[in-house]
C-alpha cells in the first residue's frame, strides 16, 4: 500500500516537511521511492512565478538534446538551480547523473501571446522532450509549467532525503504546496515516470490504490487530449479525468466526483439535477473508476483535492491549524507535524464526499 501526503500553507515551507510527513508512516511503504511536487514556489524561483520551470533528469546525453530543442524552438535560459548532492556511501538510491531545474523565458514570438497559446506550447515542447529522451534512453522529463517544481527518484525515502539534502529546511527551496509519496509504482515496471504526484498543466495528483477500470479510462482518454498520454499507472488516468472536467470541459470541481464515482440510478432519479448527472453517467462512463483509492490533488486555483473511492477502502485523514492543512494516510503523520491542533476538528472524508481546500485554507465538504 502506498502513503500519500499534501501539504497547503499559508507560508512557504520546505520540502523537509513531506518527508517528517512520510518518514512517520513508514510502515506503510516499501522503500522503494520517493517523490514530489512543489507548486506556488517561494525561495530562490519567487521571481520567475510567470516563466517555465523545467523539471527532469537524464543522462549527459539528454540534457544536451533537451538543451538543443529548447533553444531550436527558441527558449532562453534565466537561471538555474541544482540540488546540493550528498553521494555519501552505501545510499539506497538509483540516482541519475544530472538533475535540472531550469527556469527559461519564452520565444520572443510569444512576447503577446495568450495564455491559452503559451499553455499549448508548453505542452507540445514537453511530449517533444519525453518523445526524444525515451528514444535515447537518455532521462525523464517530469514537468515544464511555470511556479512547478518536481522530483522523482527511486530508492529508499530516507536516503533519497540523505542524498538531496532535503531532510533540512533552508530558504532556497520553498513552495506553499507540497504533495508527495513514498513508495514506487510496484504493480508494474518500476520507472521514474509510474511515482505520484503525477502533473499536467497546473493539476497535480496522487493516489493510494488501484483503479482496476485502467484500461476503460486509458482507451477512452487517449482520444480526448494529446496531453492524456504515458500511462505508466493506472492512478495517472484519475488526474486526466479531473483535467477533463475542470478545464476542458470547464465544469464546477463537484463534477468529477460525480463522472468517477457515478450515483445509482435510483440515487439519481430522486435529485433536483437529474438530468445533468444522467448526462454524465451515460457520456462520459468510460471515465468511471473502480478499485479502493483515495484521489489528493492540487488545482491550478491553489486548491487541495480530495475524494474517496465509492466504498471507502484506502483511508485518508485531515488535520488543520490557522496556518497549514494537511491531507495524509495516516493521522500519526499529522501528529509529528501538527501536535498542537485541535484533534476535534480532523476530518475523516467519507465516501460520497469531496473536499476542497481554497486558497485561503477554508476547509468546505460538498456531499455527492
Amino acid at each position: 500500500m502506498c502513503r500519500i501526503g499534501a501539504i497547503k500553507s499559508k507560508n512557504k515551507v520546505h520540502p523537509s516537511l513531506a518527508l517528517k510527513l512520510m518518514r512517520s508512516q513508514q510502515e506503510g511503504h516499501d522503500d522503494s521511492g520517493f517523490a514530489f511536487i512543489m507548486q506556488d514556489l517561494g525561495g530562490i524561483f519567487e521571481s520567475y512565478k510567470d516563466l517555465p520551470l523545467l523539471s527532469m533528469a537524464s543522462t549527459v546525453e539528454g540534457t544536451r538534446i533537451t538543451e538543443d530543442i529548447l533553444q531550436e524552438i527558441g527558449f532562453s535560459r534565466v537561471m538555474q538551480w541544482s540540488p546540493d548532492i550528498n553521494n555519501k556511501k552505501n545510499l539506497k538510491i538509483q540516482a541519475m547523473p544530472n538533475y535540472t531545474f531550469e527556469v527559461v523565458q519564452y520565444p520572443k514570438s510569444y512576447k503577446y501571446a495568450t495564455k491559452e497559446e503559451k499553455e499549448e506550447l508548453l505542452i507540445d515542447t514537453s511530449m517533444r522532450i519525453r518523445k526524444a529522451l525515451d528514444e535515447t534512453n537518455s532521462g525523464y522529463i517530469y514537468s515544464f509549467w511555470p511556479d512547478t517544481l518536481t522530483l522523482k527518484e527511486i530508492g529508499s525515502p530516507k536516503d533519497i532525503g540523505t542524498y538531496f539534502n532535503l531532510w533540512e529546511g533552508n530558504k532556497d527551496l520553498l513552495s506553499s504546496i507540497i504533495t508527495a509519496q513514498c513508495r514506487q509504482n510496484t504493480n508494474y515496471d518500476i520507472v521514474r515516470y509510474a511515482a505520484h504526484p503525477f502533473f499536467l498543466e497546473g493539476y497535480s495528483a496522487l493516489v493510494n490504490g488501484e483503479n482496476t477500470f485502467y484500461e476503460k479510462n486509458k482507451y477512452y482518454q487517449t482520444k480526448l487530449y494529446k496531453g492524456y498520454s504515458g500511462f505508466e499507472s493506472d492512478s495517472q488516468c484519475l488526474l486526466y479525468t479531473l483535467h477533463y472536467v475542470h478545464k476542458i470541459l470547464k465544469w464546477p470541481i463537484q463534477y468529477f466526483k460525480h463522472t468517477i464515482t457515478p450515483l445509482s440510478y435510483d440515487s439519481i432519479l430522486k435529485r433536483k439535477d437529474k438530468d445533468i448527472l444522467l448526462r454524465i453517467k451515460a457520456s462520459l462512463s468510460h471515465l468511471e473508476i473502480n478499485g479502493p483509492n483515495t484521489l489528493l490533488a492540487v488545482t491550478p486555483q491553489k486548491e487541495l483535492l480530495c475524494v474517496c473511492d465509492s466504498k471507502k477502502l484506502r483511508p485518508i485523514v485531515i488535520g488543520k491549524n490557522d496556518d497549514t492543512v494537511i491531507m495524509t494516510s495516516e493521522v500519526v503523520g499529522i501528529n509529528d507535524l501538527m501536535p498542537e491542533r485541535d484533534t476535534t476538528k480532523d476530518i475523516y472524508p467519507n465516501e460520497r464526499e469531496t473536499i476542497i481546500v481554497k486558497d485561503d485554507l477554508t476547509v468546505e465538504r460538498w456531499q455527492q
